[in-house]
């Protein structure tokens, strides 16, 4: 009785065994998409860069010229309702500046010092109008560098791309499955490969004060790109 009960024990053991690797097979079947999601949205913000410059025979001097500019920058900032929060000094630099001859010759022409903000300006349509100011505050020591609109809260519009990419990998998956002949199972897996990256900056130039600087919005895109895998049935 012993050697009976034994054999069918192995004779069981063998039967789950040989049938694992069937199962496990069938669950390897599977389909691996990559898809993406774009939403266009007009930007709600801009990023202004300026710069206090000033050239004086001196360092110190240079510096002290620049500190004014600078904290005319700031009351500018002020009048327009700029919060305290929303602007940085970036950098703060001094250095000698040359002029360079045809002849090999140079000359030292003084001593630079620069300050270096980023403003971010929450009311988009407002942007020009400060670019105005800023000029007008430090007039020809104010350097306007770039201006880059942006999306301040992309949440909702990432949103929307995650869900537009999503039902692309899902119509693409379903595409493949026809074609094959077979059905999709359940989701293995979703990675996002990439998520909105801040935009690169357009520039804009302050103009003469029989127009008024006007920095234009357009639209960005806002996308998603993700892969998933079902398994197939």
């Amino acid at each position: 009785m012993k050697k009976r009960i034994s054999l069918l024990a192995v004779v069981a053991f063998s039967i789950s065994s040989m049938a694992l690797p069937a199962a496990q097979a069938a669950e390897s079947r599977y389909i691996t998409v990559k898809a993406q999601g774009t939403v266009k949205v007009v930007p709600d913000a801009v990023r202004i860069n300026a710069t206090a410059t000033n050239l004086a025979s001196t360092n110190k001097d240079a510096l002290s010229a620049t500190s004014k500019t600078a904290a005319a920058i700031r009351a500018a900032l002020k009048t327009a309702k700029i919060d305290s929060k929303d602007f940085a000094t970036t950098s703060i630099t001094t250095f000698p500046e040359y002029k360079y001859g045809n002849d090999g010759t140079t000359t030292l022409l003084g001593y630079r010092a620069t300050q270096s903000f980023t403003i971010t300006v929450k009311a988009a349509n407002t942007a020009g109008a400060l670019v105005d100011s800023l000029v007008a505050a430090g007039g020809d020591s104010v350097q306007i560098n770039g201006v880059s609109p942006f999306v301040l809260d992309s949440t909702k519009a990432t949103e929307s791309a995650r869900a537009i990419a999503v039902k692309n990998a899902k119509s693409r998956a379903l595409s493949y499955a026809k074609l094959l002949g077979v059905s999709l199972g359940k989701v293995n897996y979703l990675t996002e490969d990439s998520s909105p990256v801040p935009p690169a900056p357009i520039f804009a130039t302050a103009k003469s004060e029989a127009d008024a600087t006007v920095v234009d919005l357009g639209q960005q895109d806002v996308t998603v790109a993700i892969t998933v895998q079902w398994s197939l049935r």
